[in-house]
């Protein structure tokens, strides 16, 4: 038998139950309607790009634009889904850590606004009759020429500053 009395025997207390920021679940859930996971995550660049990528995936397919509009329709909605849940669970993983939550300066930036601005002029300018968008229609390629060619020059000036941070100075 123990000497010890009853008392110190018992089991160390619980933690406390810590209530998480975000639900991936629900971010899901909100997301049936595209952008709206994000918007309940606190990223509202991103929410417009979903919502704005689907719903005109959806008129341009309906205007005659099937391919590659149709294909992005389904792509987007179950994107928009996974993207929500896992920013939530990013922000609880950051919660959990005690780090604070990482902005997302390349999706919050000034081009996003700029590109909705230009956005908003083009669908002006088309509904005041000043420009024909079905003509132009058919240009939409050099966009993803541009975001293309974009990218790789970002990849490969970020692989020339690693490689120069790792090089030894010149003497």
């Amino acid at each position: 038998m123990s000497s010890q009395p009853l008392e110190s025997q018992s089991p160390p207390p619980a933690a406390p139950y810590v209530r998480l920021p975000k639900s991936p679940g629900l971010a899901a859930f909100l997301s049936l309607f595209p952008g709206l996971g994000q918007v309940y995550n606190g990223r509202i660049a991103r929410a417009f790009l979903f919502f704005f990528g689907f719903v005109g995936s959806i008129y341009l397919s309906s205007h005659g634009q099937e391919f590659p509009f149709a294909f992005a329709i389904p792509f987007l909605f179950f994107w928009n889904m996974i993207d929500a849940w896992k920013g939530a669970a990013a922000i609880n993983a950051r919660f959990v850590g005690g780090q604070p939550e990482v902005e997302d300066t390349a999706v919050e930036s000034p081009l996003w606004g700029a590109s909705l601005a230009l956005f908003g002029v083009l669908i002006l300018f088309n509904n005041l009759g000043w420009l024909d968008l079905e003509r132009l229609a058919r240009w939409w390629p050099l966009l993803l020429i541009a975001v293309g060619v974009y990218f790789v020059y970002a990849s490969v000036q970020k692989k020339k500053a690693a490689e120069s941070a790792n090089e030894p100075p010149l003497l």
